[in-house]
């Protein structure tokens, strides 16, 4: 039963985003034209965690940092105008975003994703500093971020222990 039980329950991978929020990846506001990077930098992004993207007549790229500065890509990395698009993280390091439609990236609908190294590699290395706790750089968010994260974690572990007993 133990086989049977470990194929039933849910793995973690990572934590879906939804960029935007509820309002999804639009042209921001004419006053709120950093919307999107204040909103990369309230969160923590870890490899295996995955954007989405919801859009009308958009699109999104992921671009160069060079591309980035001038809003403009005639080569991205990646390249999606679905309406639903979910981007994976998967490495640590800056991703660069904007929106395809001419216009749109020079008016806000721009992201910069820094993504952090896994918690694996972290706690491998001994790099994890235990300072975050006593800074005052930690934001709000962060902190939310650890506690949603080690909430789920509770969540998924509670799951596989019904599993088991």
């Amino acid at each position: 039963t133990f086989v049977f039980c470990v194929l039933q329950c849910p793995t973690v991978t990572g934590f879906d985003y939804q960029v935007g929020g509820a309002d999804g990846w639009v042209v921001p506001p004419a006053n709120d034209s950093k919307l999107y990077n204040d909103w990369a930098s309230e969160n923590r992004f870890r490899p295996g965690d995955t954007l989405r993207f919801k859009y009308k007549k958009d699109s999104v790229m992921e671009v160069s940092e060079a591309e980035y500065k001038k809003c403009n890509s005639t080569r991205p990395s990646f390249f999606s105008n679905t309406g639903n698009t979910v981007y994976a993280l998967n490495q640590s390091g800056p991703f660069y975003f904007i929106s395809g439609v001419s216009g749109h990236c020079q008016r806000g609908q721009r992201m910069i994703v820094k993504v952090l190294p896994s918690e694996e590699s972290e706690a491998s290395s001994g790099s994890r500093s235990s300072s975050s706790s006593s800074s005052s750089s930690g934001s709000y968010a962060s902190y939310a971020a650890d506690f949603s994260r080690l909430g789920f974690l509770l969540y998924v572990l509670s799951d596989v222990a019904s599993c088991l007993f």
